[in-house]
């Protein structure tokens, strides 16, 4: 019995590592809500403007504002134009910006594994 423990802890510590590394895969794949709400978050600070200030330009919610950085909430079509008016730039740069902190973070996670 006492030499069995050892082989089932392999056992326990090989589950273990395999739960470890697929809950680390899942996290380091970026969801398109949070990288819209990073994208947002930069722009608003490169701006220099509060969230309530981006609420006025942008005619949305201040707390929806905060949810959609938090990547706690998608941003409809209507949305990305709405901050587009705001930072005074293309929808399509919006989203160019969103496209490249996806891959930029998932080609930094394919360097490390």
């Amino acid at each position: 019995m006492f030499l069995k423990i050892p082989s089932m802890l392999s056992i326990v510590n090989r589950i273990l590592f395999a739960v470890l590394l697929i809950y680390v895969t899942m996290k380091a794949n970026l969801t398109i809500e949070a990288a819209f709400g990073q994208v947002i978050r930069e722009l608003r600070e490169k701006h220099k403007i509060s969230q309530e200030k981006l609420a006025d330009l942008s005619s949305l919610d201040r707390s929806f504002i905060s949810l959609l950085e938090c990547g706690h909430k998608q941003p409809s079509l209507i949305t990305i134009f709405q901050f587009a008016r705001a930072f005074e730039m293309s929808a399509t740069k919006i989203i160019t910006l969103v496209e490249k902190r996806i891959s930029q973070k998932n080609q930094k996670y394919r360097n490390i594994s």
